[in-house]
């Protein structure tokens, strides 16, 4: 198999240029235009940021992308879902205010927000994955599916299951409606260890689905198995490691099924990927808050190819040295430590990634092998 194109270029910016204008000039050169999109609505899919999160892409970002798919004659709109958990997406209206909060209108974007599963989350398509293992019809906010081009935009940094969070799971999992984030997370639950459970109920208030049953008499939280999503947001909660996903096969299920999320998405369709690696975070931008980078800022990344695009950001972040005070150089430096030489499965022991990246790969989402040309 011929290897996928993967452009890179840094985030140093000399006097006279910016990064903006940086951003589009490897947009261009990966090949934007090759999408045909003129006169064609052009979903450009990304994560708005949970309020109190400060680490989600910058709007600057977005408008790059934007103005360059205008140049090309294109309608461009940004877009997300509404999320599964409680918080401050959970539906359109709370959607908006959230993203306008965080710097995202159609002043400073250029275009339209939509939130393409609706109101409460329930304008969804069933989709035919092709091939897929896992998931035979995968529910996708309609908008996305309606466009006639689509375009991510996606924040790379750690993720508590996931490992890290990049193209595949900003366009699996995100494009899927609530019913489609349900349907990922569906295998697999975790478990609470009493010992180490403090009874301060910081889980609890992150469970949407009346999954945590805290015991007045213990001061001790359980998992009611009936009721749990299997979501994985209880665990990024957690600061005394007391919350685990007891079935491994539950993590690499997920992994899978986003990847088979994904493929629905794009499968037949004209698509394009951008990746930036800044602000590290060790956990989603879902949370309501983010702790110091784990990651050094290493530059932006663009490609047809979604797999070979995540391939690429993570190779460059196993390179990379841990930054000091933070969760991984933390962890690094406990007496306990194992080494898993893998910055995002020393950050958080719990997550593992490359079972999606193989999967992908199997079901023909794309190619991890790629050539990476930099963009001065």
């Amino acid at each position: 198999m011929e290897k996928a194109k993967v452009f890179f270029t840094d985030f140093r910016a000399q006097l006279g240029d910016s990064l903006p204008s940086k951003h589009k000039k490897i947009i261009k050169k990966a090949g934007m235009e090759q999408l045909e999109l003129d006169g064609k609505f052009a979903a450009i899919k990304m994560h708005f940021g949970e309020l109190g999160n400060i680490s989600y892409l910058r709007p600057n970002y977005a408008r790059a992308v934007v103005d360059v798919v205008k140049e090309f004659g294109g309608k461009p709109f940004l877009t997300d879902c509404n999320t599964l958990y409680p918080g401050s997406r959970k539906n359109a209206l709370e959607h908006l205010e959230c993203a306008w909060e965080n710097g995202f209108t159609p002043l400073t974007a250029g275009c339209p927000i939509i939130i393409a599963d609706g109101l409460k989350g329930t304008d969804d398509i069933a989709v035919p994955v092709r091939g897929s293992e896992y998931i035979k019809e995968a529910k996708i906010g309609r908008a996305i599916m309606d466009a006639d081009v689509f375009i991510s935009l996606s924040h790379f940094k750690g993720h508590e299951m996931a490992g890290f969070g990049g193209a595949i799971k900003n366009i699996g999992m995100g494009c899927g409606s609530r019913a489609g984030k349900k349907d990922q997370h569906s295998n697999g639950t975790p478990t609470i260890n009493p010992e180490l459970c403090r009874g301060c109920q910081r889980c609890f208030r992150e469970c949407a689905n009346q999954g945590l049953v805290f015991d007045e008499k213990t001061h001790k939280m359980t998992i009611d198995t009936e009721h749990c999503a299997g979501c994985g947001r209880c665990l990024g909660a957690c600061n005394f490691d007391a919350i685990s996903f007891e079935d491994y096969a539950a993590v690499k299920i997920l992994n899978c099924r986003m990847a088979e999320y994904t493929k629905a998405v794009l499968d037949g369709r004209p698509n394009f990927h951008i990746s930036l690696v800044v602000d590290v975070s060790p956990n989603c931008d879902c949370h309501g808050e983010n702790d110091t980078p784990i990651l050094p800022n290493l530059g932006m990344f663009a490609s047809f190819d979604p797999l070979a695009l995540d391939q690429a950001c993570v190779d460059a972040c196993l390179k990379a040295s841990p930054l000091p005070n933070s969760q991984l150089s933390d962890n690094m430096a406990k007496k306990d430590f194992v080494n898993h030489h893998d910055h995002f499965q020393n950050s958080t022991p719990e997550s593992e990634w490359r079972s999606c990246l193989e999967h992908a790969e199997k079901i023909g989402l794309g190619s991890r092998q790629y050539e990476l040309i930099t963009v001065k």
